[in-house]
């Protein structure tokens, strides 16, 4: 301020002109000639910085579109691309971007704010059609009220349609392969599965290969395996894990296997 009020002293008594002071104090000319304008001698704050917020904003987000926003926030812990989808598809009018509705969030702290970028840790890659390519995984098992529920979600690759998610009561080859067999029934064969290292698709059976591998060889269903200690390769279906949790696992402990099928089964049609 002090230095400020100096400039304005000067630029008064004349002598030097507004090009020479403005560069004898560092500032451009077009700062030079804020300050002069807004100077007042009876107000001493008149040459503090000002906001520069606009007093209009017509494009911001209606109040009532926000609110919408955050209650459906509440619902489903999303982002803003899943939220504007699901706005779009309740027929809700003039949906924002999805990363207007992230800016949304973020103003009212229902969003962490932006990590630092970095260079991604993988190559992505994408199956070019469905049944190309279905990615199966088990979940790690938790405790219900009675007994502990194996969920079972197997994804297609392409389109990331969740084509089984089931409440299994172990990880078996037989509970393994009767869910497949239903997804088999409805929506056919995959040219390929793409699973990780463990049991019941892994391990060493007879020449190299498990009960469960010769099944679905035996039907024409490729087996793959992702590296060891390397989950990147199953990224899609780890990614599924992770909504899962935040979704249906959290909160109290459900009672039994049956109770957990339907919050899976409701859970899927969401995602879906």
């Amino acid at each position: 301020m002090e230095s400020r009020l100096e400039f304005i002293r000067l630029l008064q008594a004349g002598g030097i002109g507004m090009a020479a002071l403005c560069r004898r104090f560092g500032i451009s000319r077009q700062t030079g000639y804020v300050w002069l304008r807004r100077y007042d001698g009876e107000d001493p704050d008149s040459l503090k910085d000002r906001s520069s917020r606009p007093h209009h904003s017509p494009n911001r987000t209606p109040a009532a579109l926000e609110a919408r926003i955050l209650e459906l926030r509440d619902q489903h812990p999303w982002g803003g691309r899943k939220l504007a989808r699901r706005l779009r598809d309740q027929a809700v009018a003039d949906v924002p971007a999805a990363s207007t509705i992230t800016a949304v969030l973020r103003r009212h702290d229902k969003l962490a704010p932006p990590p630092p970028r970095t260079p991604p840790a993988s190559r992505r890659f994408e199956r070019a059609t469905p049944n190309e390519l279905w990615q199966m995984d088990f979940k790690g098992h938790f405790a219900l009220r009675q007994g502990r529920c194996h969920p079972l979600n197997v994804l297609d690759d392409h389109s990331r349609f969740l084509l089984c998610l089931a409440a299994c009561a172990d990880e078996t080859a037989a509970s393994v392969q009767a869910q497949l067999t239903a997804a088999f029934r409805r929506y056919g064969l995959p040219q390929a599965l793409l699973c990780d290292n463990g049991s019941p698709w892994g391990g060493s059976g007879a020449e190299g290969f498990t009960a469960l591998e010769v099944w679905l060889l035996r039907l024409g269903v490729g087996v793959l395996h992702g590296r060891a200690y390397h989950p990147q390769t199953q990224g899609k279906v780890e990614r599924l894990n992770r909504s899962l949790v935040a979704e249906v696992l959290v909160g109290g402990r459900l009672a039994d296997l049956a109770a957990c099928q339907q919050r899976f089964d409701g859970f899927r049609r969401v995602y879906n």
